[in-house]
């Protein structure tokens, strides 16, 4: 089979095509054939080396998968379903390649309404999301939630579940996304490049923050009295952490793992027509390297994904 891989780290230039052996599916797993990845803004950090979570190359980044079952140790899944999934993270699951052997529990069956290529994209945003909207955020109808960066992978996500679960959904976003996040159910919208989210938001439950910087802390100001603050990106700062307890505010970290209960959740909003996937270009598998360079740019709108 085909894999993309790289010997060492560094720019989209070192990620190359090499032929591999097919994994062997242990027992409880499955062999998948791949026919889209979904890629996300953490491929590229670790591909330049910014910090070891896989440890030092020659390895093989990706963890969003959608494809068929080549073959099935295990009684969950024949071969010939179509499933989709985020296995093995934060280990190294080896998605970037025409199969990938995953652990039949980080799995899903693909809804039939979503394309291998939407259900690609799904995995790791949309329990990124549900983690910290639902398992940690806890939200309930009623509960006024802002959601930060609504516009790119987690934040459509997360807009939409916000959405189904009855909560009024605030977002920040530029103002090239301020009709696609107002599409996807957003009551409110703040234009980051003209507006102080500070200024004109307040009385907020629960906040989502998928953009780190200082935005985290300035969300301290717009929380009312036992608020709860979910950021992705900022989970170990343990001043921030600090300052939200002194504060008497809530402060959670997430950081995604496979969960299948959640995974299902999320099938069943896309069998109700309260979720959908919003991906912004596709690639081709030998075009990985262009693929890295759209996501370092930033500023997307939903997902990227290979497509093999």
């Amino acid at each position: 089979m085909r894999t993309i891989t790289q010997h060492t780290f560094g720019g989209p230039e070192v990620l190359s095509i090499v032929d591999a052996p097919k994994p062997r599916p242990l027992p409880t797993e499955v062999l998948v054939r791949v026919k889209a990845i979904g890629l996300n803004p953490l491929e590229p950090r670790l591909r330049a080396g910014e910090f070891p979570l896989l440890g030092p190359p020659p390895f093989v980044l990706g963890w969003d998968i959608s494809g068929v079952v080549e073959a099935a140790q295990t009684w969950r899944f024949r071969p010939g379903d179509e499933v989709f999934g985020m296995p093995m993270f934060p280990r190294a699951a080896g998605g970037y390649a025409e199969f990938a052997a995953a652990p039949a529990l980080h799995l899903a069956r693909k809804p039939a309404s979503l394309s291998h290529v939407e259900a690609a994209a799904l995995p790791v945003a949309g329990l990124t999301a549900w983690q910290g909207l639902v398992d940690l955020g806890g939200v309930t109808a009623g509960d006024r939630v802002l959601i930060h960066g609504g516009g790119g992978g987690v934040g459509h996500i997360a807009i939409q579940l916000a959405k189904a679960f009855g909560a009024h959904v605030i977002t920040t976003a530029g103002g090239s996304k301020r009709e696609f996040v107002a599409e996807l159910g957003a009551d409110e919208v703040v234009d980051y490049t003209q507006a102080d989210f500070t200024e004109v938001v307040g009385d907020v439950d629960l906040v989502l923050d998928t953009i780190g910087g200082d935005t985290a802390l300035r969300s301290l100001d717009v929380l009312r009295p036992g608020g709860h603050l979910v950021t992705a990106v900022a989970e170990e700062d343990t001043e921030l952490i600090a300052k939200f307890e002194a504060a008497g505010l809530r402060f959670s970290g997430v950081g995604v793992d496979p969960d299948p209960v959640a995974l299902q959740g999320l099938v069943d909003l896309v069998d109700e027509g309260k979720l959908r996937v919003h991906v912004q270009e596709t690639f081709p598998f030998e075009r990985i390297a262009d693929a890295h360079r759209l996501i370092e740019r930033g500023h997307l709108r939903g997902k990227v994904v290979l497509t093999v």
